[in-house]
């Protein structure tokens, strides 16, 4: 399971309707919408919690008041069962994922990549046509566009990335079309 966010009774219906079990949560950074879900889904499946980077500590503390700021259900803190670093491995099932640390969005941000599938699950350093908000407390504008340039465009054109949020893409079409990090920009 990747960046339980929340709706963990949704999470569920799907788990059941696909005949799905959860071995593991993988998570790119700690905002409420991406991490909410994950002290109650992990405990609840006894399993164990890999990422962010440890820079997202302060993030995953603060859960609790997210929640309130936001008005979403109240949900709990947690420690990962192992922070995550550039150049770590990650094992879901048959697959090996890469991690990338991609700070900017937030200091302790990850990518997920598999070579083998040139898939990368990007959580919310880049979006189709657009990037990650580095509005937030400790949210970095340079540092975010040096990551997808220095991090993710040397994985190649023909990378398939799932986003946080919205449709997928590829790193090609955002290198050729997206108005915040186009190669044309420079």
């Amino acid at each position: 399971m990747v960046d339980p966010g929340g709706d963990l009774f949704r999470i569920e219906q799907v788990l059941e309707q696909e005949g799905l079990q959860v071995k593991k949560v993988l998570l790119t950074h700690a905002h409420i919408d991406h991490a909410g879900a994950t002290a109650e889904l992990a405990e609840k499946y006894n399993c164990p919690i890999e990422g962010p980077h440890i820079e997202d500590k302060f993030w995953i503390d603060s859960l609790p008041q997210q929640s309130q700021m936001f008005g979403f259900p109240a949900v709990n803190t947690f420690t990962p069962t192992r922070w995550l670093q550039q150049g770590d491995k990650v094992e879901v099932g048959q697959q090996v994922l890469e991690v990338l640390h991609c700070p900017g969005h937030t200091p302790g941000h990850v990518v997920f990549y598999s070579p083998l599938s040139k898939l990368a699950l990007v959580g919310d350093v880049l979006f189709q046509g657009s990037i990650g908000r580095t509005d937030f407390p400790k949210g970095d504008h340079p540092t975010l566009i040096a990551s997808i340039k220095e991090r993710l465009w040397p994985l190649g054109g023909d990378v398939a990335f799932v986003p946080g949020h919205g449709p997928m893409s590829t790193f090609g079409e955002e290198r050729k079309h997206n108005p915040f990090v186009a190669d044309h920009l420079g």
